[in-house]
């Protein structure tokens, strides 16, 4: 039984087809982006350097039909903003989440809505507040696509991605974030059906 969702999401074109790394990609759609690498299915088991990511991303820069833009803390702040009318309108519960740089991490316990839809809806809302705010342009896509989820049945499960994710930041030399819209994990699981 699902408890909750791990939910990850990049801001657009900061994880490509050919990504170093490997990605979930079965095919590079973009010729020019083609040109960059080979596309590797699935994570490699052996990770690049970090000189090496950057290097793939400053030529990536070159190619991308739209400016390659990490969030800085004004834009952080105004995603968090939106996440939060997000929670509250949706009546979502957040229990943890890292808005880094080039993507995002969140855990939100089962909801009637699926996974699909809420990443939906937090990419929606950021990206109108992004550009009422002046962060980005209105061309700009903000997201780099649907992003990804992955179940979660235990509570061992949703206390190991909570710690991942609330430690997430500090990994990059950045404090920890604590969001008004989060709450901590209490440890909740669904009661087993009446049979």
């Amino acid at each position: 039984m699902v408890v909750g969702y791990h939910l990850i999401w990049t801001a657009y074109g900061w994880w490509l087809p050919n990504d170093p790394r490997g990605s979930s990609s079965h095919e590079i759609r973009v010729e020019r982006i083609g040109e960059l690498g080979e596309l590797h299915h699935g994570r490699k088991p052996v990770q690049p350097s970090s000189r090496e990511i950057r290097e793939f991303y400053d030529e990536a820069r070159g190619v991308l039909k739209h400016p390659l833009l990490a969030f800085n803390l004004d834009a952080v702040n105004v995603i968090a903003a939106a996440f939060a009318e997000v929670v509250r309108e949706r009546r979502y519960t957040c229990y943890s989440c890292a808005i880094m740089p080039d993507h995002v991490h969140m855990l939100i316990r089962k909801h009637r809505a699926k996974a699909e839809e809420m990443i939906a809806s937090f990419q929606q809302v950021s990206r109108q507040r992004l550009i009422a705010a002046g962060q980005r342009e209105a061309t700009h896509p903000v997201w780099g696509g649907p992003g990804w989820k992955v179940f979660l049945s235990t509570r061992v499960d949703m206390e190991r991605i909570d710690g991942y994710i609330r430690n997430n930041p500090e990994k990059i030399g950045l404090p920890r974030q604590e969001w008004p819209f989060v709450s901590r994990y209490d440890g909740w699981m669904p009661r087993p059906a009446m049979s």
